[in-house]
């Protein structure tokens, strides 16, 4: 299995005319949060059809993929990593794909949990897009440091890079999950004033979440926090309440 195999497969299902709508939905143009970014219009459907197929890359193959100007290669990259970190929890809280659908990880030595982690967080850079970010960082970052020292997830919070911070905050759902909220909260409080709305888009989901699971918690830190709060942010943690509410915490703002 190599990169240009994956690339061969890809190219395959190239769509120059949903290629420039994909463009324009990330936000590719001079100035925007995806600049430069550059599609060959395959829908996520699509490409976890090729995923399939080469989810035993090995790293150094995957290397090459999140190295790529086109945004699906990198896609389909950090969704074998996915596939390959979730084929080794074969125990604890959503433990994930059954072995079978991967390989036997006693054929390769070196594919560990830990390895895909730090492989993941040393390409973080390259995750350079929110829908990467979204599909990969609970499921990578967060199973992984589920039972273990979070600290790291504080550190890319801190980050300049966009991405990193959104790493962090996305790692949090795969704890809110499992009902354990503390370091989702404290990553909002630490969060408040970041200035891009990326950020308090994914803030405020991950607040949403909470209160989907325990209303009290998100109440307390809307009471808290509100008149802080950029109003995306809050927008998206109150969706779920009842309209008076919303109402209530908007005004509050």
């Amino acid at each position: 299995m190599t990169y240009k195999k994956v690339q061969k497969e890809l190219k395959k299902l190239a769509n120059p005319k949903k290629a420039k709508l994909l463009m324009r939905f990330f936000k590719t143009g001079k100035g925007e949060y995806g600049e430069g970014d550059i599609f060959l219009g395959i829908m996520v459907p699509q490409q976890r059809e090729v995923v399939k197929k080469f989810r035993a890359l090995p790293l150094s193959e995957i290397q090459k993929l999140l190295k790529s100007k086109f945004h699906e290669e990198r896609l389909v990259g950090v969704l074998i990593l996915v596939e390959q970190h979730q084929s080794l929890c074969h125990s604890g809280p959503r433990a994930g794909i059954q072995k079978k659908q991967l390989l036997d990880p006693g054929s390769r030595p070196g594919m560990t949990r830990e390895a895909i982690f730090s492989f993941y967080l040393k390409n973080a850079k390259r995750i350079n897009n929110w829908d990467l970010v979204d599909l990969s960082a609970p499921k990578i970052v967060g199973a992984y440091l589920f039972d273990k020292n979070r600290g790291i997830i504080y550190k890319l919070a801190k980050s300049k890079n966009l991405w990193e911070r959104r790493i962090a905050v996305l790692a949090t759902f795969w704890f809110i999950r499992e009902k354990d909220f503390k370091d989702a909260i404290r990553l909002a409080e630490i969060l408040l004033t970041d200035k891009h709305d990326l950020m308090h888009k994914a803030v405020g989901w991950m607040l949403r979440e909470i209160g989907k699971r325990n209303e009290k918690i998100l109440r307390q830190f809307l009471n808290k926090h509100v008149r802080k709060m950029p109003r995306m942010m809050l927008r998206y943690a109150i969706e779920r309440l009842p309209e008076k509410d919303r109402q209530h915490y908007l005004l509050k703002h």
